[in-house]
């Protein structure tokens, strides 16, 4: 089994074990959508611009970004979405098209 099928695999154990059922389609999308907020208050306060304030200095980046990545593998094994093959694709995708493209780009180097 491939690592993101394991997790899939993990998440839809806790699910039938401690979750009842999934949330519908529309309830985790919103779901996702507030958790990404968390994600990007945490990063737009703590390596942007804005202050931090004292109550967001407590919140742990890894906990927020995991909690995102559990909403994404709901709404891949709710949807039948094969999330490895994807990404795979996805990469290969990336690899081919962007590798020259970087390092051609002068705003990076």
């Amino acid at each position: 089994m491939q690592p993101i099928d394991e997790l899939k695999a993990t998440v839809d154990h806790w699910i039938q074990n401690h979750g009842v059922r999934y949330f519908n389609e529309l309830t985790n999308m919103a779901q996702l959508t507030e958790e990404v907020g968390e994600v990007a208050r945490i990063i737009a306060r703590r390596y942007g611009e804005q202050s931090e304030k004292e109550s967001d200095k407590l919140k742990d980046l890894g906990e927020e970004l995991a909690d995102v990545l559990f909403v994404v593998l709901c709404l891949a094994n709710q949807t039948g979405t094969d999330l490895q093959g994807a990404f795979d694709r996805k990469m290969d995708l990336k690899a081919k098209r962007d590798h020259d493209r970087h390092h051609k780009n002068e705003k990076l180097k």
